[in-house]
């Protein structure tokens, strides 16, 4: 089972970048899905959970208004779309996989975690 994100990469404050997180191993249709960063020097955070169905999302307040995720459980992808880029959002990117939306946006009991993708944003 593996959670693979991509989708980093470099742009100037304002852009918009897509994240992708594809699962593999199994079908994640009934697992809440959600995204982490860890920026250098810092912990990790959360950044936004989506429900199983798509139904419910979560955002850390940094990111409300500018970050979008969703999903396509034909796929068994989740997607960060993130827009109107900070300097402040540079970070490496994690997926995650947990059986409740408050499992994901507490940050305890994830199942499952994706490699990283790094997201660096120039000013």
């Amino acid at each position: 089972v593996q959670l693979q994100a991509s989708g980093g990469g470099v742009v100037q404050a304002g852009g918009s970048l897509r994240l992708s997180c594809a699962a593999s191993g199994r079908s994640f249709s009934s697992d809440c899905m959600g995204w982490f960063r860890q920026a250098p020097g810092k912990e990790r955070e959360f950044v936004a959970a989506i429900s199983w169905g798509g139904g419910s999302t979560y955002y850390a307040d940094s990111v409300k208004g500018r970050f979008t995720i969703s999903r396509d459980n034909a796929k068994n992808t989740v997607y960060l779309q993130m827009n109107s880029l900070k300097p402040e959002d540079t970070a490496v990117y994690f997926c995650a996989a947990a059986i409740t939306l408050d499992r994901l946006v507490r940050g305890y009991g994830i199942d499952y975690w994706g490699k990283g993708t790094l997201v660096t944003v120039s000013s």
